[in-house]
């Protein structure tokens, strides 16, 4: 089939209006709180209809109702008057009517091709100004498949798939389009755009395959470090899980536990900054770890706690000589403070040596991670708050 003429105007003056339009954005287009009411203006989609139509005040009722009911108009007739309609509609860039115009202009049946073309493609059209990119593709498809050699719904299809990040699809369809006319600027612009957005996003998934490789690597290579260490990790719905009160020697770890495998659920912090535990180039493990003061309802977050530094480091610049302003007491000195962590299984606590490092403590079978963040309770020796507290607890100290 011979292409047309480039000049040629087969949607009736739609052409010029178009290339003034694409750099004017709609910004009147559907959305969940009005849809129904917007739909019950439509003529077509309206639940009830006036009574008497009076043709000032529903000038869009009057026209559709005039065109149904003209029954001498054969359906080409009445195709092409919703054809214009929805041209008009358009222009007004009330698209939402115009998309309405255009598919009961296609409901006519026509046997005219080429005008069952123009309404699809002016269709696909208003779909794409709305947004319904999908539906807009559909339409240049259908527009193509009635008439091979239509530029307009070649271009329209390109863009579409474009929009969809369809980049392959795109380039086929500007190839088809440059087959009929080779010349056409708007088909090589459009090219060259898929060619180059598709090399990108190419580019960038590569990028993105390796970038993931590299990370996957590093996770496993934490996880071998951590399992080389015969740290055990806790799943968070298992945290709960406590067994018998029944005695075990410390270093024992024959009981059952509810212990994750070396997964990454293990060692993703919950914490509200997003820390994680991480090794660097030497091998070194950095830990996020809580500390938590029951008695003031505080908490303190360290976001890397080297394994090899000691506990009194930490509490030693925490409580230097600038202490918190809920220690109104004046009491949280590091020689007075005494720290446990829970045993997750049976509940008992067990006090942590301030001068050893934060691997020793780890690497004890009764001391687990919960959701990646090592926890631990900070008392003030001696003090009310703590007999109260440890009262009733079995409470036992580590041993190395």
């Amino acid at each position: 089939m011979a292409a047309p003429a480039q000049g040629e105007d087969s949607d009736d003056g739609m052409d010029e209006f178009m290339e003034s339009f694409k750099t004017k954005k709609y910004k009147n287009a559907f959305n969940e709180g009005n849809w129904e009411e917007e739909f019950d203006k439509v003529p077509m989609f309206m639940k009830t209809a006036p009574e008497e139509i009076d043709p000032l005040k529903h000038p869009d009722l009057a026209c559709i109702q005039s065109i149904i009911h003209d029954d001498d108009r054969t359906p080409e007739e009445q195709a092409r008057n919703y054809k214009d309609e929805g041209n008009e509609y358009f222009k007004e860039k009330n698209f939402k009517k115009a998309v309405v115009s255009y598919t009961e202009g296609l409901k006519k049946n026509c046997v005219d091709l080429e005008l069952s073309a123009i309404l699809y493609t002016n269709r696909a059209a208003a779909h794409f100004h709305l947004g319904n990119i999908r539906s807009a593709l559909n339409d240049a498809t259908a527009a193509k498949k009635l008439k091979p050699d239509h530029i307009k719904a070649i271009l329209r299809g390109a863009q579409c798939c474009i929009e969809l990040h369809h980049y392959s699809e795109a380039l086929q369809w500007c190839d088809e389009g440059l087959r009929l006319l080779p010349i056409d600027k708007n088909l090589q612009e459009l090219r060259a755009k898929a060619d180059k957005q598709k090399r990108e996003a190419e580019r960038d998934a590569r990028k993105a395959k390796v970038k993931a490789k590299k990370e996957q690597n590093e996770k496993d290579a934490l996880l071998a470090a951590i399992k080389e260490r015969g740290i055990k990790l806790l799943k968070p719905e298992a945290s709960q899980h406590k067994g018998s009160d029944s005695e075990d020697d410390d270093g024992d770890g024959g009981s059952s536990r509810a212990l994750a495998d070396l997964e990454l659920d293990g060692i993703s912090s919950q914490e509200a900054t997003g820390a994680h535990v991480y090794m660097d180039e030497q091998g070194v493990l950095y830990w996020p770890v809580l500390f938590l003061y029951p008695e003031h309802e505080q908490t303190d977050f360290i976001s890397a706690f080297c394994e090899n530094s000691s506990f009194i480091d930490h509490l030693a610049v925490m409580f230097g000589e600038e202490l918190p302003p809920w220690d109104t007491e004046r009491k949280y000195r590091p020689q007075n403070l005494q720290l446990f962590f829970e045993d997750h299984e049976k509940g008992n606590l067990y006090q942590v040596d301030l001068e050893k490092p934060l691997l020793s403590v780890l690497q004890n079978q009764r001391c687990t991670v919960k959701a990646g963040t090592p926890s631990f309770i900070v008392l003030v020796s001696g003090s009310p708050f703590c007999k109260q507290f440890l009262s009733g607890k079995k409470v036992k100290r580590l041993k190395f």
